[in-house]
């Protein structure tokens, strides 16, 4: 009797150890997932947020999806500032609309990237129209620019794992940011400056937006480039920033998979 006691126990206590590492675990991945520190398997599917590197380089990036009267005004200080390498990621409707600003930056020796053709949360669409959607707006880029482009901003930033082996599969790399400006809040341009400035790090990628409802972006720009240069940094483009060493990014996990994976090995208790 007591040897069967014994037996039963043993194997409840293995259960309830199996379930505290799987908690463990999925614990582990969100804690890792939240500070984006590396995680992502070799050959799986990652979107870039930027590169570690010792160089004190550095990629603004510009977002465009709407108006013409801010691309204007920060294509002209990126000149004057003698900035000659930077990112623009133009949405195809855009691009479309106003052919004169992308011949300004394609001309200006810009790099230009996708940010999709409807601005719309691609996780929320099927593989088909995720396809179409890249392959309209490279369509619309290639033509205008000469150039098909191979980094993708998604539409919000909004992206998961199907979407990321999509794009891939298209050759695209998805690129995120490190350093989110706050522009589009319209914080103030002095409250825009103090978040770039503080934030940067060697290898970063920050995110602009040069959209009309951006409406400060162009007044914490000057600030922002020189006291960056003030700091030591160098301005690249996000292509030449990946091409220093191997990017960092980010493992897309499903999360709700593993959720459900501990509920199941609970209830089975």
């Amino acid at each position: 009797m007591n040897s069967f006691f014994y037996v039963l126990s043993w194997k409840k206590i293995k259960r309830y150890l199996l379930v505290t590492a799987a908690v463990v675990f999925a614990f582990g991945v969100v804690y890792i997932e939240r500070d984006q520190i590396t995680v992502f398997s070799e050959g799986a599917p990652s979107a870039i947020y930027s590169v570690p590197t010792n160089k004190k380089v550095i990629a603004l990036t510009f977002d465009i999806s709407w108006g013409d009267t801010r691309p204007g005004p920060i294509i002209k200080i990126l000149n004057e500032k003698k900035v000659q390498k930077s990112t623009f990621f133009l949405s195809s409707p855009w691009s479309k609309s106003h052919p004169d600003i992308v011949k300004d930056i394609k001309d200006s020796g810009f790099e230009i990237g996708s940010h999709g053709h409807k601005h719309v949360n691609y996780t929320t669409l099927s593989d088909e129209e995720i396809r179409k959607q890249i392959s309209t707006a490279n369509s619309v880029l290639s033509d205008m620019t000469g150039k098909a482009p191979n980094l993708l901003r998604l539409p919000n930033g909004d992206f998961d794992k199907r979407v990321l082996r999509i794009a891939e599969s298209m050759n695209y790399k998805v690129i995120q940011w490190d350093t989110d400006s706050l522009d589009w809040k319209n914080i103030g341009a002095q409250n825009i400056v103090e978040r770039v400035v503080s934030k940067a790090h060697p290898g970063d990628i920050v995110l602009l937006h040069a959209s009309d409802s951006s409406k400060q972006t162009h007044e914490a720009l000057p600030l922002i480039i020189d006291q960056l240069r003030n700091q030591g940094y160098e301005f690249v483009t996000v292509s030449e920033l990946i091409n220093q060493t191997d990017t960092k990014g980010t493992d897309v996990r499903d999360q709700a998979l593993i959720q459900g994976s501990i509920e199941n090995d609970v209830s089975g208790l």
